[in-house]
């Protein structure tokens, strides 16, 4: 199973300004108001028409992260309709919902994930795609079931790395859900998730990495001060120019690498 060497004590800054406890506890208030509200809508979202509903989950993703006191710079675009895998390198809780507001799809997750208070049940309502990363036998099935979402002409996020890293470092891409793509016949869309302090150096306190639980990852990213995520949205890797997962899976981490344009801050 993929594992990350990085751990909160050697790899998440202690050292940048901190916001003020009050003003952490409000955050947290509103992020948690903004999470029920969300799950308690699902039904009622579940029936708008397409556009209006990837709207909405675009909205309400991009409230998550702002309540949290995260601002955020997006660039590009990924194709608004279609069969697409989305994949990024994996930091923090928060690259789910800036991976939504780039496109609403549905998320490759471990199984361990539909057992977290609040964010679980919202992961299961949303449609996820649990791995069970302790019975590897399961994962050809799971690749079919990816496949024939793609080929059903819907978007699924995943991350490829298969832990989570800080963001000083990088794991390699794991080639299943790769091949996914390659089954169905759908392009691959990488996407570079960078967090920044004010300053615009690079930043770890939203990294949930190691024995980190949710609760201290959640308590330390609204307590950070200036913190900034860019998404920048890379060049598609269309359908048939890889010939196999791993030149695919190499080409998309290539991409994820390149710190891309930037564009003005919002929220």
């Amino acid at each position: 199973m993929p594992t990350a060497p990085c751990s909160p004590r050697d790899c998440v800054e202690s050292g940048r300004p901190w916001t003020g406890a009050i003003r952490a506890a409000l955050r947290l208030a509103a992020l948690l108001a903004v999470v029920v509200c969300g799950v308690a809508l699902v039904p009622l979202i579940a029936r708008l028409p397409d556009g209006s509903r990837r709207r909405w989950i675009r909205r309400w993703c991009l409230a998550v992260v702002h309540t949290a006191g995260v601002r955020t710079r997006i660039t590009g675009a990924a194709p608004p309709a279609g069969g697409v895998l989305i994949v990024s390198d994996h930091v923090s809780w928060l690259d789910i919902p800036l991976l939504a507001a780039v496109r609403p799809a549905r998320m490759v997750a471990k199984t361990e994930v539909r057992g977290w208070p609040v964010a679980g049940a919202l992961a299961a309502r949303g449609g996820t795609l649990f791995i069970d990363r302790d019975r590897l036998r399961a994962l050809p099935g799971t690749v079919d079931e990816v496949a024939a979402t793609l080929r059903g002409g819907s978007a699924v996020a995943a991350f490829p790395e298969g832990s989570t890293w800080c963001g000083r470092g990088r794991g390699r891409y794991r080639r299943a859900l790769f091949q996914a793509a390659l089954d169905a016949g759908v392009p691959v869309q990488p996407v570079r998730i960078r967090y920044v302090s004010g300053d615009g150096t690079a930043s770890t306190a939203p990294a949930f990495v190691g024995e980190d639980s949710l609760l201290a990852s959640l308590w330390r990213v609204v307590s950070a001060r200036g913190l900034v995520a860019e998404v920048s949205v890379r060049p598609l890797l269309p359908a048939g120019a890889h010939r196999d997962r791993r030149s695919l899976a190499e080409a998309a981490r290539g991409c994820t690498g390149d710190p891309g344009p930037r564009s003005g801050t919002h929220g």
